[in-house]
């Protein structure tokens, strides 16, 4: 054969083994034998091997491919990855109908329904139809690049499909990559088998599988996937979710054949109703359902909170549980400081778990349950999760009734004062507490803060062990190679690794050190908006709480964390001594004609997609955000704008239309547009 015909079989086995792989994986349709399969997956892989200038990313050959990795590498998802406010209540959930139709001013609503999957959520990425990186969701704006594993997992299209129109130029979904139930007890029967652990449960199983480093070992483990939404697109527009999963399915993505369209949110309790009927026969496990509005519109006028948007809630099925005795209840300090008060249990088999503590959550719910030593419980797994009390299953007689658990008003590790916020019982040592030493200083070191390497939570315990971390994460900055040099993992050149890192961190942006300080509420995302906002650590520190709240995206809530986390003297105290031992946060600001100035776009530009502009803008200094607040200072309004011009326009933002734009473009850039 010429090479060209080689190169010619190649593609026809390509496209081949393509098509089998979307009929069987994806549509449970297979049309031929899995001997005729594999005869055309080998050849192909015969030619590759023997021809490796004509293997080609896209390649089905290639989805085991590569060396194993050292580590996974970061990855900023192309839209805040959002989790869900969720419930088990019926009156709840009617609740949530009546706030959207009141905040969108209309009678009804139709809803989309899905299983809510018990998985890992991941985002995976397409450039001109060939799927090119994948992650895991990580905190929800920067996630860990599992491109490799992901590939492993054969109804994961390795390019896009034409049915049905064209191919965006940039495409990002978002999915749920699971562990059937099958799959699942045949991989526990063969480590019992081997003598090894077996899993606690399908989703431990598949978020582990997702986190090696060799893609070899990802692909001897039964993971699937389902997708379910666009987190970004280029070049194609959809006005309904309803469109949104049929252009997935055109594209070749699995997408659950369970999904509903409802016209009510009657209609979708309903369907709660009969996927728990159906959860046990189901081939994977799922905890609820998820409730979204379906118009694309009514979802960005409803809008967002920080953590969840306000257009979609989990309705949740009730736990399984178990019955057991709490053998007494304690109160423990956590990393934020929140006191939290615990059972601890006589040992329980709980779905598969064996749980023998469980979270009373905070005061007023430990008094709820009314909970005390040495009840019988029923304990269950919150979201087939985390242990959790349910409540007692018998009357205690008064004779047996003990004094009700107060809250200290001390902590019980630092002795400092303890505040109620809320529904929850604060430490307000800070940086200072012991008992939340250990996770501050490893928050403090990890990647997305200051990044200082080979400080994880292990090292920094046997550091406090030995009295080289004693009272806050200023000690870093005063440990000495020699206090390193015979401790477990340390010799000559590991200890001179880990003062040299130490050293590096003193050089972070104003982000990373915001985030480090580990103050509740403020994830990596509201480090970025702070950082930008204040563009200085001590006018940070000395904001009010009018200047906080004026900020997009900062509320109520996470203007309280910020002013009891900087009102604290202890704090103040703690993040004056990293100053004086040479940390320098410094700010990268944007730079550009349009440096500062926030842009929002609605509807569509002749001249731009809405990536193009994105990159220009910013490109140019600007921030281009996706809500109006009163920090916007301009709304472009395209081709049909939605919702936001409305906005605008009640909150006095200055509009302008195509035409101005492009002139204002023109005028500060000398930027004509094209087209």
């Amino acid at each position: 054969m010429t090479f060209g015909e080689i190169s010619d079989e190649v593609a026809i086995l390509r496209e081949a083994i393509h098509h089998h792989d979307h009929l069987y994986f994806v549509l449970n349709a297979p049309v031929v034998s899995d001997e005729a399969y594999d005869q055309l997956f080998a050849r192909l892989v015969a030619i590759e091997e023997r021809h490796p200038e004509l293997v080609s990313p896209d390649s089905p050959a290639q989805r085991v491919a590569g060396e194993p990795l050292d580590e996974l590498g970061r990855f900023t998802h192309a839209q805040p990855m959002l989790s869900l406010d969720s419930t088990t209540d019926r009156e709840k959930v009617l609740d949530f109908d009546d706030f959207v139709k009141r905040n969108l001013g209309v009678d009804s609503v139709a809803y989309i329904c899905e299983p809510k999957f018990d998985g890992l959520s991941v985002e995976l990425v397409y450039r001109d139809g060939f799927f090119s990186q994948g992650a895991s969701r990580g905190d929800g704006v920067v996630g860990e690049d599992i491109t490799k594993n992901l590939k492993t997992i054969r109804s994961i299209p390795l390019r896009l499909r034409r049915k049905g129109g064209g191919i965006p130029s940039f495409l990002s979904v978002r999915g749920e990559a699971y562990m059937p139930k099958d799959g699942f007890q045949a991989m526990n029967r063969e480590r019992i088998e081997r003598e090894e652990e077996p899993f606690a449960n399908p989703r431990n199983a598949a978020a582990g599988a997702l986190r090696q480093l060799d893609p070899k070992v990802v692909a001897g483990r039964p993971l699937n996937i389902y997708v379910f939404d666009i987190m970004a697109v280029e070049g194609v527009s959809f006005r309904t979710h309803s469109e949104v999963i049929e252009g997935l399915r055109s594209w070749g993505f699995r997408v659950n054949e369970k999904i509903a369209f409802c016209r009510s949110i009657q209609h979708a309790i309903e369907y709660h109703e009969g996927m728990q009927a159906e959860r046990n026969s189901l081939l994977y496990e799922i905890d609820g359902i998820v409730i979204k509005v379906d118009h694309l519109d009514h979802r960005e006028a409803l809008g967002q909170k920080e953590r969840s948007p306000r257009w979609a809630i989990a309705f949740k099925f009730e736990p399984r549980h178990e019955i057991t005795r709490v053998a007494d209840v304690i109160v423990t300090v956590g990393r934020t400081g929140i006191l939290t008060p615990v059972a601890l249990l006589d040992p329980v088999n709980v779905g598969g778990v064996t749980i023998s503590r469980a979270t009373l959550h905070n005061y007023d719910e430990m008094i709820r349950k009314d909970v005390r030593r040495g009840d019988m419980v029923r304990v269950a797994r919150a979201g087939d999760v985390i242990p959790d009390v349910v409540g007692r299953v018998d009357e205690r007689p008064e004779s047996d009734r003990e004094s009700t658990l107060e809250m200290p008003g001390i902590c019980p590790v630092c002795g400092s004062e303890v505040v109620r916020e809320g529904a929850y019982y604060r430490c307000t040592g800070g940086l200072s507490c012991r008992a939340q030493l250990l996770g501050s200083v490893a928050h403090y070191a990890n990647k997305g803060g200051m990044d200082i390497e080979g400080l994880g939570e292990k090292t920094v315990a046997m550091f406090m062990r030995e009295g080289i971390i004693v009272e806050s994460v200023a000690d870093l900055y005063a440990i000495r190679k020699e206090q390193l040099l015979g401790l477990e993992g340390f010799a000559e050149k590991s200890a001179e690794n880990l003062i040299r890192s130490i050293e590096a961190s003193k050089d972070r942006s104003l982000q990373r050190f915001i985030f480090a300080l580990g103050i509740p509420l403020i994830g990596e995302h509201m480090s970025k908006v702070l950082a930008e906002h204040f563009g200085d650590l001590h006018a940070l520190m000395n904001a009010g709480r009018d200047e906080l709240e004026s900020i997009h995206e900062v509320g109520p809530e996470v203007a309280d964390s910020l002013l009891h986390f900087f009102g604290s003297e202890k704090n103040r105290g703690i993040i004056g001594k990293l100053l004086a031992s040479g940390v320098r946060p410094r700010v990268e600001r944007r730079t550009g004609i349009f440096s500062g100035k926030r842009f929002v776009f609605t509807g569509g530009l002749r001249r731009y997609n809405r990536g193009e502009i994105k990159r220009l803008m910013e490109g140019l200094g600007a921030v281009v955000s996706t809500s109006v607040s009163r920090t916007t200072d301009y709304v472009v309004a395209g081709e049909e704008p939605g919702s936001k011009l409305e906005q605008a326009r009640k909150l006095g933002v200055t509009v302008l239309d195509q035409e101005e734009f492009y002139r204002l473009l023109g005028e500060k850039a000398g930027i004509g547009g094209k087209g």
